[in-house]
């Protein structure tokens, strides 16, 4: 059994009988033998809980109600734990009697409000913070959940006097200023909202910060002219403020004026005050404006350039000009940044996925694609991705077993977080074991591959492509294929497959149809031996100059099909 005694979010439902809170009940008076028994059992309870014994401890708490039904500790407990049961009726019954038998106390109080919050029990939960407040006026929060109490049973009204009420206990705060801003605007009275602030500022004439709060506060609600009156308060303050530039950036392209907004954030890049963070951030915005403007994103190099000036030693600056420079397509400045990022960070692995993206692509770079990966799998042993792409590299370099080294390595050293991944590591084995000649492995991978992951398209393909054309299991193969067609109906290869099953289980017409679709969908994106089986479908359905003239196209592409010559020599589909 779990529980949890302190969790705030306990579900309860409402029981169908009124129940006074708040009035006090008398518990039963035990005697002295009896007390000492109710005693020792609840201590044996709670010492059973902490050891973990949730099944003992509930056992025995039982044992203290039929002893005592009304000591509100008991009470609380079972109710947590019935609740933990997911038997919430009877759990809230134990939670109001708790209250009933102990009206004062705070937690049991402050559980009941939460429950009765979230079953969207209104006045119950206004009903218990007034309550609360009586005894703990001190409390500051009880306020503020009264007052969310009112505006959630739509008593703005109440809401704003809850808080005028701990404004006279604790003074002006911005809490206090802020929620009674957002009611007044529920209530649709924005000269009242704003005045809330007004009345921040005129205690606070100097400060700056309320002053672009005020400003902002326009601006969103689309009032730029009188936003604008606050900003330029504030810039009497401090015009190097950096939160009067953000301030003013979006005032800007609040009222579309792009190239002051560009202005702005080239101020506030090179302000010596602003922090670094800030900067990257502003820096990706400007980035943005030259984008959707259509113009040269290299107008953004020379703050960079500023940047590297100002903080020298902050390599996040490289990243981003990295990824910069990579939009550019300067691929070979792009890597130069990656590399100072990783030297400095070599336990992230974004920079060495940033290089990774601009090598993967080259299949005359797999040396440098292993020089990466084999870097992060030295410095981020448990990270899948590096594995993942070593062993495709020693795939593509023809160095198999290397590459099933590879994957082998990262099943047994890499924290995958997601079952789909780990899946595509047993398919990447498979079909090494398949170019290997080891069929009986490579199925055994596979079916480790579906059972992580069922609709692993790839690995459902090859599976009952190598089946087919072991002519083995075909009701298996055509379920697996029937899969990839119906996730992707136009992939050729997903095609071409089920097709090559169909013809294999002898269903010809059938099978023409679908290695059509793959050439139709496949255009110039198409392997030889889809051109053979197509022409294999055409002999035996009867179409034999045109096989003919298939076969032809598939052995112009570069098959390596041992009957190919032969079936074009004859005139006749033979089989393998």
């Amino acid at each position: 059994m779990k529980y949890n005694r302190y969790t705030s979010s306990i579900i309860v439902l409402l029981l169908l009988f009124p129940c006074k809170l708040f009035s006090q009940e008398v518990g039963l008076i035990l005697d002295e033998a009896t007390r000492r028994k109710f005693d020792y059992y609840f201590y044996e309870a709670v010492n059973a809980k902490t050891q973990g014994k949730y099944a003992e401890s509930f056992d025995l708490l039982q044992h203290c109600y039929s002893i005592d039904s009304t000591n509100a500790s008991v009470l609380v407990e079972l109710g947590a734990y019935y609740s933990s049961l997911e038997e919430k009726k009877r759990a809230l019954d134990f939670f109001r009697k708790a209250v009933k038998y102990d009206p004062a106390n705070y937690y049991y109080n402050m559980i009941l409000g939460g429950v009765c919050k979230e079953l969207d029990l209104k006045e119950e939960v206004i009903e218990i913070y007034t309550h609360l407040l009586k005894s703990y006026p001190e409390k500051v929060e009880l306020y503020f959940d009264l007052a969310n109490a009112y505006g959630d049973n739509g008593d703005l009204e109440k809401a704003i006097q809850s808080l005028d009420s701990l404004q006279k206990y604790t003074g002006v705060s911005d809490g206090i200023t802020f929620n009674k801003f957002r009611l007044y605007n529920m209530m649709d009275q924005k000269e009242k909202a704003f005045d809330e602030i007004r009345s921040v500022i005129e205690k606070n004439p100097d400060n700056i910060r309320y002053k672009l709060i005020m400003g902002d506060l326009y601006l969103q609600d689309n009032q730029p002219e009188r936003a604008l009156e606050y900003y330029i308060q504030a810039s009497h303050i401090d015009p190097d403020e950096p939160s009067l530039i953000l301030s003013m950036v979006n005032y800007y392209e609040k009222i579309n004026n792009k190239s002051a907004a560009v202005e702005e954030l080239q101020k506030a890049i090179t302000s010596s005050k602003m922090e670094v963070d800030t900067k990257l951030q502003l820096l990706a915005r400007y980035i943005n404006i030259l984008r959707q403007n259509q113009q040269d994103i290299v107008a953004a190099n020379p703050l960079f350039q500023k940047l590297f000036e100002q903080h020298p030693n902050n390599t996040r600056i490289n990243m981003m000009y990295g990824d910069l420079l990579l939009l550019q397509g300067n691929k070979e400045e792009a890597m130069k940044q990656f590399e100072i990022y990783t030297r400095e960070n070599p336990a992230d692995p974004a920079g060495y996925e940033q290089m990774l993206r601009i090598v993967l692509p080259d299949t005359l770079a797999l040396d440098k694609v292993v020089e990466i990966t084999l870097a992060g799998i030295e410095n981020i042993p448990t990270a899948p991705q590096f594995y993942f792409y070593l062993g495709l590299a020693k795939f593509q370099q023809k160095r198999y077993k290397e590459a099933l080294a590879a994957y082998e390595q990262g099943l047994e050293s890499a924290e995958f977080q997601s079952p789909m991944l780990e899946s595509d590591f047993y398919g990447q084995i498979g079909d090494i074991h398949h170019f290997l000649k080891n069929n009986e492995a490579a199925y055994e991978n596979y079916e480790k591959a579906l059972k992580l992951n069922p609709q692993n398209l790839p690995v459902l393909n090859n599976y009952s492509y190598y089946l087919s054309l072991e002519r083995k299991n075909l009701d298996k193969a055509e379920q697996m294929s029937g899969i990839t067609i119906k996730a992707e109906p136009t992939n050729p290869t997903y095609l071409d497959t089920y097709g090559w099953i169909l013809f294999e289980q002898g269903a010809y017409t059938m099978a023409k149809i679908y290695i059509e679709k793959a050439i139709e969908y496949g255009k110039d994106e198409l392997s030889a031996e889809v051109f053979e089986h197509y022409g294999d479908v055409l002999a035996v359905t009867g179409d034999i100059d045109k096989a003919v003239e298939q076969w032809k196209r598939a052995r112009e592409m570069g098959s390596d099909s041992r009957t190919l010559n032969e079936k074009i020599r004859k005139k006749e589909y033979i089989r393998k």
